[in-house]
Parts: C-alpha cells; sequence; structure tokens
C-alpha cells in the first residue's frame, strides 16, 4: 500500500441551504490536521459548488419512498450504509458538518475495529435524575464497516413505514440504533456536547462564557451552530442564550 493510499473514510452530508460550503471545508480541514493516516473525505450534496480541493462530492442518494418534496431528509443517513454507496469501503467514520474537530482523532479508528461505534445520546440533566440514558445513540459522529453494513439500509427499507413513526422512534437517531444492533458508545470525554456541556446552566448563561471543553470532537446539535456561538447566541429564549465562544475560532477556521 502507498502512502497516498485511503485506508479510512470521513463522510458527511450537506444539502439545502442551511450549511454553506464553508462548512464542510472546515470539517475537511479539521480532519485533514487532525488525522494522521491517509483517509477519503465525501461530502454528500446536492450542489457541490465552493467545495474545497480534497473533499470528493458526492450526489444525494436515491428516494427510499418518501414523496419528493421531502427527499431529501435526515433520513439520507441511513442510506449511506447501502453497498456500493459511494465505492466506499473500510471504516468510515460520519461526521454531522457542523461539528468542529479540536485534537487527534485517530483513535476513533482504532478503538472497537469492526464494531458499529457511536456517541450515546446526551440528555438534559434534569432527565437522568429518575431513570437512566436510554439506549440511543446520537448520530452527529458515529462509525461503520462500508461494504458490511448494508443490513442497516435493508432494515430501513423493510421497516420504513416504523422508521417514520414517531411513536415507535422519535428521531431518525433512534431508529438507526436499532437499525445498527450491536453498537458500543465512544468514550464520554472523547466527544462533547456544546449545548451540555460548554453553555453554563440558566441562569448562569447569562453572564458567564461558555467554556471550552477538554475533548476531541465538539457537537453542535440544534442550536447554535459555530458561527453563532462565536458571536453569542440569543434565540429570545432566556436558558438558550448564550454569551461569545471565541476560543471556538482555534478549532474551527
Amino acid at each position: 500500500m502507498s502512502d497516498t493510499t485511503p485506508v479510512c473514510n470521513v463522510i458527511c452530508l450537506k444539502w439545502g441551504t442551511r450549511y454553506p460550503a464553508e462548512y464542510a471545508n472546515r470539517l475537511y480541514r479539521g480532519v485533514r490536521k487532525n488525522l494522521s493516516r491517509p483517509f477519503r473525505f465525501v461530502c454528500v450534496t446536492d450542489d457541490p459548488t465552493g467545495l474545497a480541493d480534497g473533499v470528493e462530492a458526492v450526489g444525494i442518494a436515491p428516494n427510499p419512498g418518501y414523496p419528493d418534496s421531502e427527499w431529501p431528509n435526515i433520513f439520507l443517513k441511513l442510506c449511506i450504509f447501502r453497498d456500493g454507496f459511494a465505492d466506499l469501503q473500510g471504516p468510515t467514520l460520519f461526521c454531522d458538518v457542523d461539528l468542529i474537530i479540536m485534537r487527534n482523532i485517530d483513535c476513533f479508528f482504532d478503538y472497537k475495529p469492526g464494531k458499529n461505534c457511536i456517541i450515546h445520546n446526551w440528555l438534559s440533566a434534569y432527565k437522568t435524575i429518575l431513570r437512566k440514558r436510554p439506549h440511543i445513540g446520537n448520530s452527529s459522529f458515529f462509525r461503520f464497516e462500508a461494504g458490511k453494513s448494508n443490513y442497516i439500509y435493508e432494515t430501513f427499507l423493510r421497516e420504513f413505514a416504523q422508521a417514520n413513526d414517531r411513536s415507535l422512534y422519535p428521531t431518525e437517531q433512534a431508529f438507526m440504533t436499532h437499525a445498527m444492533g450491536e453498537v458500543y458508545w465512544w468514550p464520554e470525554e472523547w466527544v462533547r456536547s456544546y449545548k451540555r456541556h460548554c453553555r453554563p446552566c440558566f441562569p448562569l448563561n447569562l453572564v458567564r462564557t461558555p467554556r471550552e471543553p477538554d475533548t476531541k470532537v465538539l457537537v453542535f446539535h440544534g442550536l447554535p451552530d459555530p458561527d453563532q456561538a462565536v458571536t453569542g447566541f440569543d434565540d429570545g429564549i432566556l436558558h438558550h442564550r448564550t454569551l461569545p465562544a471565541p476560543w471556538i475560532t482555534r478549532y474551527w477556521k
């Protein structure tokens, strides 16, 4: 194997207008800086305009059965498990396009090789007082074996109605966890949530700067997005408000 032969894959999704190409480019630069082995970087997108050299654009997967006006949607994540998708083979790390790589991520390919690895989904602290966290992954950041995971996609097709029944699976990631079967949670300290681990609790969020976490990957699920967090975020709800977090620009640039 030559030094330029990819030995792993990193894949992200970008469609619609919420995230510009620069989000995918920043993610790519973060991976390039923090992954020490050859890799292939794929962006599944409906608009490849502005993607940097090194970012391989792949078209949106075929519609699995939604009305055309509803596709693509978040269940596009289930389509990347299909054998032959984007000609992917081997260990593949999925990253939401808005997360931030903060430190070396080699460990995410070394951990539990050949297994499905995913974040154990976070809950607000008050929701864990009387119960444990449910057996549900957070699909912002997970790893699978491309070429050996078609069963996940087949489960999606076979249980299409159930996957879209919110009374059975409140989120796409709840169904994905089910379809994966055996899953392994990433070590807690490796992946953190901006909302859960950086934003101070109300009312301290009104007077304290969000803390910089000691972690490898920082996930921005929901709002704010990284650019909003840098300058401060206010959606009119007091306990969502955050002061500016300029430290983000050291990693997301």
